[in-house]
C-alpha cells in the first residue's frame, strides 16, 4: 500500500520514510500541510506491530497537529514523527544522529520536538545534526504544565455551558494516565474542588498522584465505566471506539491524549449519546502554545499565557456553535480547522 491510498492520507503534502541500517532507525516524517507556515510537531517513539501501523500513526498526528496549530492561532503547519521501536531498550546517540540528518534534507519545512517515548535529552541529540529542533532545556521549558492548564481551561468551559457556572468545586473527573500532564492537569483540579479518580499501567505515577493529591486509584480498565461527571483520557489516542463508548457514564470528555477517537463514526456514537466531547487538537493546545517560542520570533510568556487563557472562549464558542447547527463539537472544530488552512471541507 502507498501512503496515498492509506485511509489516514488527507492531502498530506510529504511522507518520508527515514531507513539507516547502520544506526538502526527506522522512522517516517509526515507532513500534512504547510500553508499557514513551517510544520511543527513532535516525534513519537513506539514499538509498533508494523510499518503499516506506524505509517497510521505519522498520519493521523500529522493532521492533528495542522488542526491544533490553526485553531491555535499560531503560523505554524501541522507535521509528526515516528520512530519504530522500543523506547525503553533501542535509543542511541547514533539513531537520533540519523534522525537529525533527515530532518535537516527537509530544510525548515518540518521542526521537531517530543511526544510518547522521546524526552528533551532525545531531541538534544537531535539537534547535533539538523538545526529545526524545539522543546529543548533552554527553550520555553517543559510543555506539560502549560498543555494542562489549557485542558483546564477548556474543561471550566464546558462546565460552564453545561452547568451555568465553570466552578469544578465538587466535580468528578476521572483521569486516565497520570504521566507528564496527566499529573500536572490532576494538580489543577484537586486544588480547584474536584473530586479526582486515576489509573494509569504505572504503579509509580498512580502512587505519586496519591501522595501529592490524594486521589483514589481504580485498575486501568476500569477507567472507563466510573460513575463521573468528566472524563479525561491523558494517555495515547484510539481509546474512544466501540468497546469503551458503551461503558462511559460521564458527560463531558476533555483530556490532553492525541486523536482520542479511533474514527470518525465514534464522535457521532459519542454525540448521540448525549455525551459533551470536546476535540482533543483544541483543548490540548497549550503544549504547543507553550514551546512555539522556541520557532517564532518575538512570542514571549505574557504571549504565552495570553494564548492559553483564550483556549476558554475558543471552547466555549465551538460549543456554542455546535449546538446552534445541531452537530457534534468535532465537526465544528474540523470544519473550522480547514478553513484556517485552506483544505476543502470534510464530508463528515
Amino acid at each position: 500500500m502507498t501512503f496515498t491510498s492509506h485511509p489516514e492520507f488527507d492531502q498530506h503534502e510529504q511522507v518520508i520514510f527515514c531507513q539507516d541500517e547502520d544506526a538502526g532507525l527506522h522512522a517516517i516524517i509526515a507532513v500534512h500541510n504547510t500553508n499557514l507556515g513551517p510544520a511543527a510537531g513532535g516525534c513519537r517513539m513506539w514499538d509498533y506491530a508494523s510499518e503499516e501501523d506506524a505509517l497510521t500513526d505519522a498520519l493521523r498526528l500529522s493532521k492533528a497537529m495542522s488542526y491544533k496549530n490553526a485553531m491555535a492561532g499560531l503560523p505554524l503547519g501541522g507535521g509528526k514523527s515516528v520512530i519504530i521501536g522500543d523506547p525503553k531498550s533501542d535509543k542511541s546517540q547514533a539513531l537520533f544522529e540519523a534522525f537529525g540528518n533527515f530532518i535537516q534534507e527537509l530544510e525548515g519545512r518540518y521542526y521537531v520536538a517530543e511526544d510518547v517515548g522521546i524526552c528533551v535529552e532525545d531531541i538534544e541529540t537531535v539537534g547535533y545534526t539538523t538545526d529545526y529542533v524545539f522543546g529543548l532545556a533552554d527553550g520555553f521549558g517543559d510543555p506539560s504544565p502549560v498543555t494542562a492548564q489549557g485542558c483546564f481551561n477548556s474543561l471550566k468551559a464546558a462546565v460552564k455551558y453545561r452547568f451555568g457556572d465553570d466552578s469544578l468545586e465538587g466535580l468528578r473527573v476521572a483521569i486516565q494516565g497520570v504521566g507528564h500532564v496527566g499529573y500536572h492537569y490532576c494538580k489543577l483540579l484537586t486544588e480547584a474542588g474536584a473530586e479526582v479518580i486515576v489509573a494509569d499501567i504505572n504503579v509509580a505515577a498512580t502512587a505519586r498522584v496519591v501522595k501529592d493529591f490524594g486521589v483514589m486509584v481504580v485498575a486501568p480498565q476500569t477507567i472507563y465505566g466510573q460513575a463521573v461527571d468528566v472524563f479525561a483520557p491523558c494517555a495515547l489516542g484510539g481509546i474512544l471506539n466501540e468497546d469503551t463508548i458503551p461503558q462511559l457514564k460521564a458527560g463531558i470528555i476533555c483530556g490532553a491524549a492525541n486523536n482520542q477517537l479511533l474514527r470518525v463514526e465514534h464522535g457521532h456514537q459519542l454525540h448521540n449519546a448525549g455525551i459533551l466531547y470536546l476535540p482533543d487538537y483544541v483543548v490540548n493546545a497549550g503544549g504547543m502554545l507553550g514551546v512555539a517560542g522556541d520557532i517564532l520570533d518575538d512570542y514571549t510568556a505574557k504571549d504565552v499565557q495570553q494564548r492559553v487563557n483564550g483556549l476558554y472562549d475558543t471552547t466555549l464558542d465551538i460549543i456554542e456553535m455546535a449546538v446552534e447547527e445541531i452537530l457534534p463539537p468535532f465537526v465544528i472544530a474540523n470544519k473550522q480547522a480547514r478553513a484556517k488552512i485552506g483544505q476543502m471541507q470534510p464530508v463528515h
